[in-house]
This record gives C-alpha cells, sequence and structure tokens, in this order.
C-alpha cells in the first residue's frame, strides 16, 4: 500500500456490522489502523484515545476503522474493556473494529507476510495506519514498533495537513506545523504567481546558496 495505491473496495465484517468499504467510506476521509492483537495494553489506550477524539475526526469528515486478525466476539468484548478502561469515551463505542481471521485483509494492506498469514501464533498484524482521502487513496502511512503507542494529536495534524494542501494545492506545510502558522509556497510557484495567489503578502528567506526557495506565508 504505497502511496497513492488505491484502496480495494473490500468487504468485512466488524463490530458495528458488514462493511463493504467503499460505501461506508462514501465521500469521507478515512484513518484505517491496526493492532497485533485484542487485549493488549497498548492497543487498549490507542483505541481508546480514539475513541475519545472521535468528535475532533468528525469535525475534519473522517471516520475511523480499526483492524484486528483477531475473531469479532473478541472484538466485541475487548470494546467492552475499552470502554470500562477509558472512562471519557462519550456514549457509544464510536467506530468499527474489522475481523480478520484469515488474514487476507492484513495481508493485502502489508500488514503482515504472506508466509505468516495461517500461522496464529506469528501471524499479528503490525502497527499500521493508513489515512485514505475520499478517492480511495493511500495519502499517508504510518508504521510504528509494537512498543510505541501511536500520538492522535499527530493524526490529526496529518489529516489537517493534507486536506489544507489538497484545498491549496500551491502549500506545503513545514517541520511542526499545526493549523493557523506558517505554510510554504512550493517551488514551482512563481514569485508572481505568489503575489496573485497571496496578495495579502509572503516572506522570501534569503539563504547562503543564493537560492531564493524558502517562502512562507500565514495568509492563507
Amino acid at each position: 500500500m504505497r502511496l497513492g495505491t488505491t484502496v480495494p473496495n473490500f468487504k468485512c465484517d466488524s463490530t458495528k456490522g458488514p462493511i463493504q468499504f467503499y460505501d461506508w467510506q462514501g465521500d469521507s476521509w478515512v484513518v484505517l489502523f491496526s493492532h497485533p492483537a485484542d487485549f493488549t495494553p497498548v492497543c487498549t489506550t490507542e483505541l481508546g484515545r480514539i475513541a475519545v477524539h472521535a468528535p475532533e475526526f468528525a469535525k475534519r469528515n473522517t471516520k475511523c476503522l480499526a483492524h484486528s486478525v483477531d475473531q469479532l466476539k473478541s472484538h466485541v468484548d475487548w470494546v467492552n474493556d475499552i470502554k470500562s478502561y477509558c472512562l471519557d469515551i462519550p456514549g457509544e463505542f464510536p467506530y468499527p473494529i474489522i475481523a480478520d481471521p484469515t488474514r487476507e485483509l492484513a495481508v493485502q494492506f502489508g500488514m503482515l507476510d504472506e508466509d505468516q498469514r495461517k500461522d496464529p501464533e506469528i501471524g499479528k498484524t503490525i502497527r499500521a495506519l493508513f489515512i485514505i482521502s475520499p478517492d480511495h487513496k493511500v495519502r499517508l502511512s504510518m508504521f510504528y514498533p509494537m512498543t510505541m503507542g501511536r500520538n492522535v494529536d499527530e493524526i490529526l495534524r496529518c489529516i489537517d495537513s493534507l486536506q489544507l494542501t489538497d484545498r491549496l494545492k500551491v502549500v506545503a506545510t513545514p517541520a511542526n506545523w499545526t493549523p493557523g502558522t506558517k505554510v510554504m509556497i512550493i517551488p514551482s510557484v512563481t514569485d508572481a504567481e505568489a503575489e496573485k495567489l497571496f496578495p495579502k503578502g509572503f516572506d522570501k528567506v534569503t539563504m547562503p546558496s543564493g537560492v531564493n526557495y524558502v517562502r512562507t506565508t500565514e495568509n492563507y
């Protein structure tokens, strides 16, 4: 699942009923993320924090979809544990968890090696995350080790960046960017074009090389 790959229109069972991916996605963005197994401590915190932040994902027209190779009954029991542990989850658990006991979807998404697919002892999915745009394209992927939980604020920041740069087309977001701070004008835009696109102004940074390729603006 390299960047730009079209996600297949897969079918699966989930804790919120059967899913046909394209129909379920609709015109929304999607965060699809896997965890190695149910009833694991780090994953419990991850799914809980993502559930707590469900209103923030909804503000960004983004749906969340978790994945595991465990059985559906196991997922249902685990959701009850997550809700018990994360008491600040508002109301019903907000997003589905895919059941993928055959591991076919895990292999398709590159979250598991084919030769491990039929081995329940070692056939656990990696901690992968994909941000998928409404046209079903993979726009960002993250892979975390077993020992590290994800940063939900970073996931939201990435969605903000992707949606902003899709909307404006001619900017990129620098390191540590957060909404409302300066963006960078991409090099293919000339200064004359930038003046028309950003009539309130932009800054040019002088570099020792003499190449004026760093231009920033907060007027977007």
